[in-house]
C-alpha cells in the first residue's frame, strides 16, 4: 500500500501531470492539443505523460472522429485533485483589500461536476440551516423534510440514489476551507441552474456568472444574496 502511494503520488506530483490534471477539474473533456496548450508543452510531451495516466487508469479517452478526448476515469479522482488544492497555503487577507472582493473562481466556480467556491459553501450552509440536509459524522443526509424539498425543487431523490456513484458527500472547498455538496446530488443541483439559466460558464474558466434569474432564484430557495 505504501509503494502504490508513493507511485500514485509521484505520477500526479509532476509539474505537467498536475497541470493535465488541474485543467481537467473543469468537467470537460479535452483533446491532447487543448492540453498542452494549457500545460504549455510540446504535442509529443504530452503525449507521454498522458499515456501514464491512462496507464495508471487516472485517465480514460474516448474517440470521436478523428480526435480523442481525455477526462477523469472516476468522479472520484476528481474529488482527489480539488482536495489536495487544499493544501495551498490561504493567503493572508491585506486589511486594505475588502474580504468580499472576491476573485470569480473563488466567489463562484464548478468543482468538476458540482458547484463550490464561496456561493457552493452558502448554499450548502442554507441546506443544513433549513434542516433540507443534516450532517452526522462529517458526513451528509438528507432529512425527511428534504426529501418533499428536492422532489418540490424538481430533484428525483430515488434516482439519484440509484446512480453508481456517490450520493451525497461533503466536499472541501480549497478556497473556502469549509464544505461543499459534492456527490450526485450536487452535480443534480449545479445541472439543474444551468438548464435553467441560473449561472452560466465562463470560456477558459471554471468561474460561474449568476444571472439576474439566478439571483432572484437563489435568494427565493437559498436565502442567499449574490
Amino acid at each position: 500500500m505504501e509503494d502504490q502511494f508513493i507511485k500514485a503520488a509521484a505520477l500526479i506530483g509532476d509539474p505537467t501531470r498536475a497541470s493535465i490534471m488541474w485543467t481537467l477539474l473543469d468537467g470537460r473533456a479535452f483533446t491532447a492539443t487543448e492540453l498542452a496548450i494549457s500545460a504549455n508543452t510540446s504535442p509529443q510531451n504530452i503525449s507521454m505523460h498522458l499515456g501514464k495516466l491512462l496507464e495508471a487508469n487516472l485517465l480514460c479517452v474516448e474517440k470521436q472522429g478523428r480526435h480523442k478526448y481525455y477526462r477523469f476515469s472516476n468522479k472520484e479522482v476528481a474529488y482527489v485533485v480539488e482536495s489536495m488544492a487544499n493544501l495551498i497555503p490561504k493567503p493572508e487577507i491585506s486589511s486594505k483589500n475588502k474580504p468580499e472582493n472576491y476573485p470569480p473562481v473563488k466567489y463562484c466556480r464548478t468543482c468538476y461536476d458540482h458547484l463550490a467556491g464561496k456561493i457552493g459553501v452558502a448554499l450548502t450552509d442554507s441546506l443544513l440551516e433549513q434542516k433540507i440536509i443534516i450532517e452526522k459524522n462529517n458526513t451528509f443526509e438528507i432529512s425527511s423534510e428534504g426529501k418533499k424539498w428536492f422532489s418540490d425543487f424538481g430533484i428525483n431523490i430515488e434516482e439519484a440514489q440509484k446512480q453508481k456513484r456517490i450520493f451525497l458527500k461533503p466536499c472541501l472547498d480549497w478556497s473556502e476551507r469549509r464544505n461543499h455538496i459534492a456527490g450526485s446530488i450536487g452535480t443534480l443541483l449545479l445541472n439543474k441552474m444551468l438548464n435553467e439559466d441560473w449561472i452560466r460558464r465562463t470560456a477558459n474558466s471554471r468561474a460561474i456568472v449568476i444571472t439576474g434569474k439566478g439571483e432572484k432564484e437563489f435568494l427565493k430557495y437559498f436565502k442567499i444574496v449574490v
